[in-house]
């Protein structure tokens, strides 16, 4: 299955063109660092972007001040990670391992150089990837989290960075790792923590918080203009914001939990075009952002649009959940849907502690040691009961119907009756859960006989039904009673994505009437922006 970036042990290997060298010579200025001098602290911004002309530069563990790498950076090569391109933050610590000389060139202007000189940008960004995916594959950084099995807290940290493709390290609670990172910011050793470098420990731990410590969830100027706001960071609100990045347009994605929607929580796509061996929904949605960050349009994240105005001259207001207003020329909405809750006692109480909606790495090491449910007959439960049988002791597949064959494709409804560590039980329903803190069992019922029978388990995936979200347009455009929202000549529109509102327009599955898969969203999120930017430049007849 592919996977995020190349590998860094060959792109180490691929230089700068000397061209490149003296554009960024020409655009930057030379400075020289003393041996000891730190270049970036975790948290500090990524301001600038730094070519090594002598010297070494050497990452550092905040918390012993020792080489944390075997590996440096010497000349030819330059600092920097992915986040670069939307102006994050530092994960990591980097030092002068001796005198050092660079050129720095301020990050505006590198982005410039980089629009200008594709072959530079295609080499600088395969190496932020690949240093990416080398974190990720070896769970580290500088965001560190202790007790993330015992504390939902911690383990929603857990959920929003994997869900993010941000690099974390997990220790278990009471381990000698635990432990001395503890003893080294001054807390207490037997009590779940979230730290970021060294100094900071966040204190009531949320997805906000760490997303402002990565520069992931930076302050808007109050009132902001942008061209087209996109709401929602799925596959079509994604594609929508790398098209309208490569027409110009001034763009902004805005994303409440984790970019890739709905779609990035399913372990592995197999039937996108492009990709034999399967992809995940997070990586293949993670490429499309770092496209859309490449020609320059913004993410915030985490970010909730509670309500969408419009102006007396025409132009939008959305309105943030924090009271926050931005405006824009034309809003598209790409928020998609969710999972249903079912009406299940104490299924909010569990969630997050047994109950999840989403099956990918982090999911599955809960599963260790216990048996998996996962409710669903579409394509992403199949997914996910695929995928979970690598980690559960078996996985139970409930199906209210009496077949797959009318809601999953026909190659994974095969594999999954192929599969001895999977069991498909038809005209089954969860009825009951049960546990303390944490779910520990439940209840299944016959829906033909009404016989009940108890299941031990401590995970539960609901991946049924489709809701979109769509609470808050209410008012502004046409929905159909479901809550999609209507779109094209049903709406009295001249395009298939133009809502009963000129200027807002609507794509990927909160459309109604969509084709609910992941390249039918990326095709409407591309081809909508050809119309977003008729109306800017045009007005709504052009």
């Amino acid at each position: 299955m592919e996977t995020i970036g190349a590998d860094l042990r060959q792109m180490q290997r691929t230089p700068l063109a000397p061209s490149h060298v003296a554009a960024l010579r020409e655009a930057g200025r030379e400075v020289s660092y003393p041996k000891g001098a730190v270049l970036a602290r975790a948290g500090d911004p990524m301001d600038r972007f730094t070519y090594v002309e002598d010297g070494e530069i050497e990452v550092v563990n905040p918390f012993t001040g020792e080489r944390h790498l075997s590996s440096t950076l010497g000349p030819t090569q330059f600092m920097g990670e992915i986040a670069f391109l939307d102006g994050g933050a530092w994960s990591l610590q980097m030092r002068a391992a001796q005198e050092t000389r660079v050129i720095e060139v301020p990050r505006e202007t590198m982005l410039t150089l980089m629009a200008r000189i594709p072959e530079m940008s295609d080499i600088v960004i395969t190496v932020f990837s690949a240093r990416r995916r080398r974190q990720l594959d070896d769970r580290d950084s500088s965001l560190q989290l202790i007790g993330e099995e015992q504390s939902r807290d911690v383990r929603r940290i857990a959920e929003f960075a994997s869900r993010n493709r941000i690099p974390y390290t997990s220790l278990p609670l009471g381990s000698a790792a635990a432990q001395a990172t503890a003893s080294s910011c001054s807390i207490p050793a037997a009590e779940p923590a979230v730290i970021f470098g060294r100094d900071i420990v966040v204190t009531d731990p949320t997805p906000d918080k760490v997303a402002r410590l990565l520069g992931l969830n930076r302050d808007l100027v109050e009132n902001e203009a942008f061209d087209v706001i996109i709401v929602g960071g799925g596959p079509a609100g994604v594609s929508a914001g790398v098209y309208a990045g490569a027409e110009g347009l001034c763009a902004l994605v805005v994303e409440d939990v984790a970019i890739g929607g709905q779609a990035g929580t399913s372990s592995r796509i197999e039937n996108y075009m492009g990709f034999p061996t399967g992809i995940s929904g997070a990586d293949l949605v993670w490429r499309g952002e770092v496209q859309a960050m490449k020609f320059g349009t913004r993410f915030a994240m985490p970010r909730r649009v509670a309500s969408l105005e419009q102006l007396e001259d025409g132009t939008f207001c959305a309105v943030f959940d924090t009271q926050q207003r931005v405006r824009a020329k034309a809003v598209v909405v790409a928020t998609g849907v969710q999972y249903r809750r079912l009406p299940i006692d104490r299924l909010t109480e569990f969630e997050g502690a047994g109950v999840y909606y989403a099956a990918t790495e982090i999911e599955a090491r809960y599963c260790k040691g216990t048996e998996a449910i996962v409710i669903g007959g579409g394509n992403s439960a199949g997914q996910a009961a695929m995928f979970l049988s690598r980690s559960a002791s078996c996985v139970r597949l409930l199906v209210r119907g009496s077949s797959l064959a009318t809601s999953m494709s026909s190659y994974l409804s095969s594999r999954l009756e192929a599969d001895p560590a999977i069991t498909i039980e038809y005209g089954t329903e969860v009825c009951a859960l049960a546990g303390t803190e944490q779910l520990e069992s439940v209840t299944l019922r016959d829906t033909t006989t009404g016989a009940t029978r108890t299941v031990p388990t401590r995970a539960l995936f609901v991946m049924v039904g489709a809701a979109p979200n769509t609470d808050w347009l209410a008012g502004l455009v046409q929905l159909d009673p479901k809550g999609f929202v209507v779109t094209g000549a049903a709406a009295g529109a001249n395009s298939p994505f133009a809502t009963s509102c000129p200027g807002v327009f609507a794509v990927g599955d909160v459309r109604a009437n969509s084709v609910k898969r992941v390249a039918a969203s990326v095709g409407e999120g591309s081809v909508v922006i050809s119309t977003v930017w008729s109306f800017i430049n045009d007005g709504p007849g052009g």
